[in-house]
């Protein structure tokens, strides 16, 4: 199973570490990134696989959420079941 994170705010050293060691505490796995700096806002999307995770999605998907408003991030976790149906429109 796999989902994807996507990752929005001001550039700061350390994003892609920190969202990385998330994923990592959960045992989720960073198959591919993507990501690239538009002045001074920082975008990534993460394609991860959640075939081992630790915790149910939905918390993980809370908890990414709720770290990225610590740090001054948007962080979305989408399985890619909602993913995929989502652009299939």
């Amino acid at each position: 199973m796999q989902a994807v994170i996507s990752v929005v705010g001001r550039d700061k050293v350390g994003i892609l570490k920190d969202v990385a060691t998330k994923c990592a505490d959960h045992n989720v796995n960073v198959i591919d990134v993507s990501q690239t700096v538009l002045q001074d806002m920082f975008t990534m999307i993460m394609l991860v696989d959640i075939s081992n995770i630790d915790v149910k999605f939905g918390d993980f998907s809370a908890e990414m959420e709720s770290y990225g408003s610590e740090i001054g991030m948007q962080i979305r976790a989408m399985h890619e079941d909602i993913f995929n149906s989502m652009h299939r429109i």
